[in-house]
């Protein structure tokens, strides 16, 4: 498919985020702050994929993430692909994936742990989809999370 026929249409500058999972598209858009930007924003989603079978897409004009943001999408949609456009081609393409560890993120599912008593962030390890609190050790699922 060329730059003409593509089912959303280009952007000049800013960031394209590919390959979200159709169901968590919206979730992405409130995650990142999207429906309170001022420049444009093409969502889409239920677009057929060789790679997941149907997926979202975002076109932000004229923002670049950062890493803060990035890793906050890598909970949510984790293998997502983010490009970087500039003057209508892609200068950096990369691939988001989940940290070994993420902070102040996700909200721990112990009502007991310090991080649901104290004012203090959360800190998770991840490993095979699965974050593991820190400080109380509790074990939760990735895909059953909720966010700080």
């Amino acid at each position: 498919m060329n730059k003409k026929e593509r089912l959303v249409a280009a952007i000049e500058n800013g960031t394209v985020i590919d390959h979200i999972p159709t169901d968590k598209t919206y979730q992405v858009a409130s995650l990142l702050g999207l429906f309170t930007l001022k420049t444009p924003v093409t969502i889409g989603f239920n677009y057929p994929s060789k790679k997941v079978g149907s997926k979202g897409i975002i076109k932000v004009s004229d923002k670049f993430f950062t890493d803060a943001e990035i890793s906050r999408l890598s909970v949510v949609a984790p293998n997502v692909i983010l490009s970087i456009i500039r003057d209508y081609e892609v200068v950096e393409k990369r691939s988001v994936v989940t940290p070994a560890e993420i902070k102040g993120i996700v909200k721990c599912n112990n009502p007991k742990c310090i991080t649901n008593n104290e004012p203090m962030a959360t800190h998770f390890h991840v490993e095979n989809g699965i974050l593991t609190c820190h400080y109380c050790e509790k074990e939760q699922d990735i895909n059953k999370v909720e966010l700080c």
